[in-house]
């Protein structure tokens, strides 16, 4: 259940919704969890307008978009680190109508460490999810229809 932040200069994203959309619904593919209430109510993307004095490299430039991902800690393995960072940046790239931004797109993630993950008031341990999502799945398969991804 990912958290992701997206920072860029003001005016850079048209649709930031879908953008935000977008975002969570490719790390929580990566993620590889099911479908579930549990996942799809709390994977989401913030996206943050900054003014352009706000954001800077050595050189002065400020066209640079920052996408930090926080996850468990665990939940994504070498390739899927690779393949979140390659998506989140063609994302990114479309959603600003600028291919030459895959350049100047960094994504960070970051692991929570285990009961770092508060949903609801409580600090969640992987297990504590893991649970969770055991019983929606019994729960939903007792209805009929199991949230498969």
């Amino acid at each position: 259940m990912p958290m992701i932040d997206v920072y860029a200069k003001a005016g850079t994203f048209g649709d930031r919704h879908t953008l935000a959309q977008d975002l969570a619904a490719a790390v929580m593919k990566w993620e590889k969890v099911p479908k579930l209430p549990l996942f799809t109510k709390n994977t989401a993307a913030f996206i943050h307008d900054l003014p352009a004095d706000a954001i800077s490299n050595v050189d002065g430039d400020d066209n640079y978009v920052r996408v930090q991902v926080l996850t468990p800690v665990g939940v994504l393995d070498r390739d899927k680190q690779l393949g979140v960072v390659a998506e989140l940046t063609d994302i990114v790239a479309a959603a600003a109508r600028d291919p030459s931004l895959k350049q100047r797109t960094w994504v960070l993630i970051t692991e929570s460490p285990n009961g770092g993950w508060g949903i609801a008031g409580h600090a969640n341990t992987g297990d504590d999810i893991a649970k969770a999502a055991r019983e929606q799945i019994a729960a939903l398969t007792a209805k009929g229809g199991a949230g498969k991804s």
